[in-house]
């Protein structure tokens, strides 16, 4: 964890990257102005147990990172040999498992060095599950509660996801950041190289740094927040009363990631803050004692890292992660997402469209990243259509299509359905909205359609306007989910 706490008013400088031109919704709608929904992260209801993560095999890692510190000079900072030999170690075993593992050159960083992203290749690529810890330590020892635990936990996780190949219904992508402890530099340079289109695609990052302190608590990043959720969920199930981690906040890799707009969360069991004596009461240790009492100091070495910690630390991320990642794996069935650019953020193509309906006109703000399709909102007589056909794979146990629908109106009378959205897959018509369907924000539409199961089909979104008064029909998240 990095010693210094950030001011809440640092700036962040995000990239412009890659800009796809499309045509801008018509100036003569006049929209009423609307807010986004947060977007939660909800668990699938298929969700696979989570596997039990081997508190030995994470304690291998941390032997590893203390070898390598002990062979380089006593430490593992960034830019150090120690440093280069850790992510050589975390790479090798990740290629091994079948990772797509890259390194990026951090030129920012006070020591350039590299970060380390490795991303499991199942789940649909524009739904992003992200979990991170920082590889780097202070030069003072090596490191290994801060952060070898947090980028062990992750490493063992990784592994184990790999060995179990189990259906992905989200992308899960592992990070090991370079430079946290000189300012977070190599978690803010990942996060300044993304455009808001890949940031859109990251629906919630996942922090852990130092999980295994000798004198710990359990602590979560924004303990109350949907993110927070799952791993709360875990923690919650042993009784153990976890608190918000005060003593982290703005000091550690997830920052730059909540300035950037992604929903954040993550584990810590404390730095140099002492513990309480009710958090003693519950938790066991000493109270009025740091929650690591070799925090940047040469004593950071495996015998600095409780085991029961750690254990229940590894065994929480693996539960978040099947959580929101992993899906049933109903055997013979090939799932996951099987709409193309549901958020519309990769231009138009699988869609099919009128004309500026997929827009990032910041007049009808999209849900999660930039863009989102936009029909009607004319206030004259108009019909605007959007579809995708649509290959669903047989065999599965469930089936949902479900989107994001906002529905914007200057219609005033409340009992008449002047303008229309019209929802079918194939000859099927699923649901039709309305202007009496208006609402402020997003509302998730669902439906089983467990009757298209093997067949090819065409998604299709039509909306009609009549002679004044308009209405906006905004779709965003397009998904039909097999598992």
């Amino acid at each position: 964890m990095r010693g210094r706490t950030l001011s809440a008013g640092t700036a962040l400088a995000v990239f412009a990257g890659m800009t796809v031109t499309l045509a801008a919704q018509p100036v003569t709608a006049a929209p009423h102005t609307t807010t986004t929904v947060a977007r939660p992260i909800a668990a699938p209801a298929a969700a696979l147990a989570a596997p039990d993560i081997s508190v030995t095999n994470v304690q291998a890692h941390l032997t590893q990172f203390n070898s390598i510190a002990t062979s380089n000079g006593g430490n593992r900072r960034a830019g150090s040999a120690g440093y280069t030999a850790s992510l050589s170690y975390v790479k090798t075993r990740l290629q091994s498992a079948g990772y797509t593992v890259s390194e990026q050159y951090c030129s920012s960083c006070t020591y350039p060095s590299n970060n380390l992203i490795a991303e499991w290749p199942g789940g649909p690529s524009d739904q992003v599950v992200m979990f991170g810890a920082h590889l780097d330590g202070v030069s003072a020892g090596p490191g290994i509660n801060d952060n070898g635990t947090g980028s062990a936990t992750l490493l063992e996780n990784a592994l184990v996801l790999a060995a179990q190949n189990p259906t992905m219904t989200k992308r899960v992508r592992f990070a090991w950041w370079t430079d946290e402890e000189q300012g977070l530099n190599g978690s803010r340079f990942y996060v300044n190289s993304l455009n808001a289109t890949q940031r859109g695609y990251i629906k919630g990052y996942y922090n852990f740094d130092m999980v295994g302190s000798t004198n710990g608590g359990y602590f979560i990043n924004r303990v109350t927040s949907t993110t927070a959720a799952p791993l709360k969920a875990y923690w919650d199930s042993l009784g153990l009363q976890p608190e918000e981690n005060v003593e982290g906040q703005g000091r550690s890799d997830d920052y730059y990631f909540q300035q950037a707009g992604i929903p954040t969360s993550g584990y810590a069991a404390g730095a140099s803050a002492r513990k309480t004596s009710a958090q003693a009461a519950k938790w066991g240790g000493t109270a009025n004692s740091a929650y690591d009492p070799c925090y940047h100091r040469a004593c950071d070495t495996t015998a600095n890292v409780s085991a029961t910690v750690l254990n229940r630390s590894a065994d929480g991320v693996a539960y978040a992660l099947w959580q929101l990642a992993v899906g049933g794996g109903t055997p013979g069935c090939a799932g996951g997402q099987v709409i193309g650019n549901g958020g519309f953020e990769s231009g138009s193509t699988p869609w099919t469209a009128s004309s500026g309906v997929i827009t990032n006109s910041s007049s009808q703000p999209a849900r999660t990243g930039s863009y989102k399709a936009w029909l009607n909102g004319y206030g004259s007589t108009r019909t605007e259509t959007l579809s995708q056909s649509v290959t669903v794979p047989a065999g599965c146990a469930s089936y949902t299509l479900s989107f994001w629908l906002h529905v914007d109106t200057a219609e005033t009378t409340g009992s008449t359905a002047y303008d229309k959205l019209t929802v079918q897959v194939g000859s099927t018509t699923l649901a039709t909205y309305s202007n009496l369907n208006a609402a402020a924000g997003y509302v998730q539409r669902s439906f089983g359609v467990a009757g298209l199961a093997g067949q090819t089909v065409t998604l299709r979104f039509t909306g009609t306007e009549d002679a004044s008064l308009q209405t906006s029909f905004v779709i965003d998240d397009v998904a039909l989910q097999a598992s």
